[in-house]
Formats: structure tokens, C-alpha cells, sequence
């Protein structure tokens, strides 16, 4: 299992990034999923627009990307690209630490290479109610 972290060009503190992989590889454990290998790439808004419009035809700034490159549904490989000035914006927003919203984002990624959508409400409030599972789970 490979989880790697990159950082371009944005001012961001990931600490105890030993025990932040070791959470993700049991999110994709529990879901009986191999992660052969997993990147998160954090970046600016305007690095991660030009993938948007670029990989996905959209005009618009978000918070995270999450690209599937597996070639079968139980062995993970996959690209995760966060926005930092997202995150920023959105802890003030949402009315929490950036810390909070950062691990949050993390773990919707993560959710998605296990399967899980957020396009129907019904897949929205799964994937919201999972992501406070973890972020309660990490933080306690």
C-alpha cells in the first residue's frame, strides 16, 4: 500500500501524516478494498480549474478532484487533488478549523475510491453522514 502526499505552491501543515495513511488504509479495509496506491496532490485554485476545465469540462473552482485509475474495481490506484484556498474558504464558511475541513476532504476522496457517490441528495447525505463518522473516529 502506497499513500503519498504532494504540496504545490500552497502553504499547508499535514501533521502525523504516518497515522493519517494508516486511518485511510483501514477506511479501504473496511470496505474490502486493496489500495495498491493512492496520491493526494494539494494545490491552489487556479492548479486544480485547470483540471477541472481541462479533465472535466467545468468552469468552475472546487475543493477536490478524485480520479479513479484503477484498472479493476478492488485494486485502488488513484489521483486525489485538493484545493488548499477551498479548504481555507470553506473551514471560515462552515465555521470550522481548516485542520477539520482538510481531514474532511481527505476522507471524501477516499470515499469515493471506495465506491460511495454524492451526486442524489440520498448519495450526498451517505457520503456526509461517512465523512462525520471518520472525522469523529480521527479526531477522538
Amino acid at each position: 500500500m502506497s499513500i503519498q502526499f504532494f504540496i504545490i505552491d500552497v502553504a499547508i501543515t499535514l501533521t502525523d501524516r504516518k497515522r493519517l495513511k494508516y486511518f485511510l488504509e483501514d477506511i479501504f479495509i473496511s470496505y474490502k478494498r486493496n489500495l495498491v496506491s493512492l496520491s493526494f496532490i494539494f494545490c491552489t485554485d487556479n492548479y486544480l480549474l485547470d483540471i477541472n476545465k481541462k479533465f472535466l469540462n467545468h468552469d468552475d473552482f472546487t475543493d477536490i478532484i478524485t480520479f479513479n485509475l484503477s484498472q479493476n474495481i478492488n485494486n485502488i490506484e488513484g489521483e486525489i487533488y485538493i484545493s488548499v484556498d477551498r479548504i481555507k474558504d470553506n473551514a471560515v464558511i462552515n465555521n470550522v478549523s481548516i485542520k477539520s475541513e482538510l481531514h474532511r476532504v481527505i476522507f471524501h476522496g477516499t470515499l469515493h475510491l471506495c465506491g460511495f457517490k454524492d451526486k442524489a441528495p440520498s448519495e450526498k447525505k451517505r457520503m456526509t453522514s461517512l465523512e462525520n463518522a471518520n472525522l469523529k473516529s480521527y479526531f477522538t
